[in-house]
């Protein structure tokens, strides 16, 4: 049952990286360079915090 915790939680994760990236660029008034490494940052932080959380939830 937690893996399945876990790819809802990537799943979600991808969603808001993705909400996060487009309301930088736009807040910005233009797209970055590197648009897939700024978006890979950002999915990156955001699952280093909500994995441990999520692991310390589902017990495994």
């Amino acid at each position: 049952m937690a893996t399945l915790y876990f790819i809802a939680a990537g799943v979600v994760l991808y969603l808001i990286a993705d909400r996060l990236l487009d309301l930088i660029e736009r807040y910005r008034g233009a797209r970055f360079e590197q648009r897939t490494l700024v978006f890979f940052a950002i999915l990156l932080v955001l699952a280093l915090v909500t994995f441990p959380i999520l692991r310390r939830v589902a017990g495994s």
